[in-house]
């Protein structure tokens, strides 16, 4: 047995020679439950589901059918929708029925915040998820120089949690869909802070009061989330929380997210920073990317995360050096030009390596390499096989002739 220690830490992790040689490069998943929202399925061993809400307004019908068609078209699973008043709820029925007649039954989530057992009970009728915060579903007033709750004020509080969440919970069991008990770090219920502190432990313990009263009524379609604008808290508070559904014997799915990660380049290093740390642990059954941008922007994003980890193949997996003094073509330049005429295609691993020390190497799992080994000239690989050398102007038409000889290729539409 080896014992691999970490640097300036009392902890080691020791990893046996069985432990490496049985690691197959895939992600071991957490097991869930699996739990329908119309046509998806999240959970269950499924592959990660991709989700993101639009911007319209929900009273704007024909916007919003637009909005939500956008981002299924670009491969957005799931479309979420706000729904702040009674009115938006019911304009719900209209933008699903011209979704059916105009394109297609996208599976839609309603969002439902303050005042929401009346909106909860009319858009439950409308859409396949409806998402509640626990921390905003029922409003508690704040009392001027409190220092504490007592148990009596907590538990008559739960109870009036209960009252108003009952209706929606045996809405929606008896019509077979689902709802997600969606808790913010930035907007715990007042008892929660007070009881817990501003920790991912309050954050944890508001989830499970809305999973015990669901659970009460024999309602199991449940997905949870934890999200946080703190990379760090929110990775706190998703780990939490498998723990202790592990103790409660709970297996319900969990939607990742990084809330307000912002935009640009660091939003989507934000978002990735999350998100892809608990899916490497195997922790996440479906996702949205939260950008201060178009929703549009979130999807690529999303997809790539999936991608890199291996859980989804959507797109190319281009593996490429760095480039050193050792390159022999402007590798930059050939990876545009090689992306740029295949980047439609799907499932395929393709390399792009500057030089033959260490091209061979560590393109091996790739399907096609594309390798300068000689002035000049190109070489083309199918796996490990060397297939054909080139002139350097004719690479990327060969490969794409290569490609096209193993019947792996589609004109782009």
């Amino acid at each position: 047995m080896q014992t691999l220690s970490t640097p300036h830490s009392d902890r080691s992790a020791r990893v046996t020679d069985a432990a490496i040689d049985q690691f197959d490069g895939t992600i071991r998943r957490r097991r869930t439950r699996s739990v329908c929202v119309g046509d998806v399925t999240i959970g269950g061993g499924n592959p990660v589901v991709v989700q993101s809400m639009i911007n319209e307004d929900t009273l704007d019908i024909d916007g919003s059918v637009a909005a939500i068609r956008r981002l299924h078209e670009i491969g957005c699973e799931i479309v979420r929708v706000t729904v702040p008043s009674l009115a938006h709820a019911k304009a719900l029925a209209a933008i699903r029925e011209k979704l059916i007649a105009t394109y297609s039954p996208v599976p839609l989530v309603a969002d439902v915040h303050h005042n929401g057992m009346k909106i909860a009970l009319e858009v439950a009728k409308h859409v396949d998820k409806v998402r509640i915060n626990p921390g905003l579903y029922l409003f508690e007033k704040p009392k001027s120089g409190r220092e504490e709750y007592t148990s009596a004020e907590f538990e008559d509080i739960g109870a009036q949690i209960r009252s108003t969440l009952e209706p929606l919970i045996v809405a929606l069991r008896d019509r077979g869909k689902a709802m997600r008990i969606g808790v913010n770090h930035g907007s715990l219920a007042e008892r929660m802070l007070f009881t817990y502190g501003d920790t991912p432990e309050g954050m944890v313990e508001s989830a499970l009061e809305f999973i015990r009263i669901c659970e009460s009524l024999d309602y199991h379609n449940l997905v949870i989330s934890l999200k946080a604008s703190r990379v760090p808290v929110m990775l706190a508070a998703y780990r939490l929380m498998v723990k202790r559904m592990d103790e409660l014997g709970m297996d319900y799915p969990l939607h990742l997210g990084v809330t307000e990660a912002g935009d640009g380049e660091y939003g989507r290093i934000k978002s990735t920073a999350g998100i892809a740390t608990l899916l490497a642990e195997g922790i996440g059954d479906t996702l949205r990317v939260s950008l201060t941008e178009a929703p549009e922007k979130e999807i690529p994003v999303c997809y790539g995360i999936l991608q890199a980890l291996g859980l989804r193949k959507t797109m190319v997996e281009y593996v490429a050096c760095p480039s050193c003094g050792r390159t022999l073509f402007n590798l930059e330049e050939v990876l545009h030009q090689v992306r740029s005429a295949t980047q439609h295609l799907t499932g395929l691993d393709i390399a792009v390596m500057g030089c033959i020390v260490n091209g061979p190497g560590e393109m091996a799992d790739a399907d096609y390499g594309y390798v300068g080994k000689q002035p000049g000239y190109i070489s083309l690989y199918r796996g490990k096989e060397e297939i054909l050398k080139v002139p350097e102007a004719q690479g990327v038409e060969a490969l794409i002739e290569l490609i096209k000889s193993d019947g792996r290729w589609h004109d782009p539409e």
